[in-house]
């Protein structure tokens, strides 16, 4: 799937300013209970991987902004990963993110699709700005992922050229996503009291990164079986 726009970006005077302190930004409220699930979800099993946190902004419906003929433009993605980006002082607050300016164009921003359709695939701009042309012609973010919790529909778009294309599955139905060298797929299953489809990430050996629980049962049960085969040899574990 490609979407085209009319206009040519090049005709557009696009600047990344850092969000003044007085811009209001809108205070939308999230759209389902599942949202913020499957985005902490999304951050938790990275944070095992100092090498994916270092430097990186991970975050959920949270302002990334660009200028457009000096107005200001936010849109909020459902989940976006950024790195690297510059120090943040610790006594202020990050209200908002301006790539360029704060750091590197985000690798990878998503959107969690409901029963009603927003600006995901919207390529306006004139009257208002949809968030695919925003992502794609404005910031430019290689990876862009719609995700259908309900179904598990999961769609990648790669830029290329310019544009969104579809990004072709692996064999094992993950996508790649190049910055944080990983793969992007579904997972069914419960967690968190909510029992769905998930989007989970594996390693480039296709290992599936765990969740802190997971981490926690995992070696649980390493320490269980080292303890079975002490109690064999004869020797108290305790």
């Amino acid at each position: 799937m490609s979407v085209t726009t009319q206009t040519p970006v090049s005709q557009l005077s696009i600047s990344y300013p850092q969000l003044p302190e007085d811009f209001l930004l809108p205070d939308d409220p999230v759209e389902n209970t599942d949202q913020p699930l499957l985005a902490a979800a999304l951050r938790q099993s990275l944070t095992a991987f100092p090498d994916l946190m270092q430097d990186a902004l991970i975050v959920s419906n949270f302002a990334l902004c660009a200028a457009i003929g000096g107005r200001i433009i936010c849109k909020a993605p459902d989940f976006m990963y950024v790195r690297p980006v510059k120090p943040w002082q610790s006594s202020q607050v990050r209200r908002s993110y301006s790539p360029h300016t704060e750091g590197a164009i985000p690798q990878l921003v998503m959107e969690f699709l409901y029963a009603t359709y927003g600006e995901e695939y919207s390529v306006e701009f004139t009257e208002g700005m949809g968030k695919w042309f925003f992502y794609e012609q404005v910031v430019q973010v290689p990876r862009y992922a719609i995700f259908r919790p309900d179904t598990g529909r999961l769609e990648v778009y790669a830029l290329e050229s310019g544009r969104y294309q579809v990004q072709t599955l692996e064999e094992s139905e993950h996508y790649w996503i190049p910055g944080l060298e990983l793969f992007l797929g579904v997972w069914e299953g419960t967690h968190e009291g909510r029992t769905g489809y998930w989007l989970r990430w594996w390693n480039a050996q296709k290992e599936l990164l765990l969740w802190s629980q997971e981490r926690a049962e995992q070696e649980h049960q390493r320490a269980e079986r080292l303890a079975e085969q002490l109690r064999q040899l004869g020797v108290d574990p305790v």
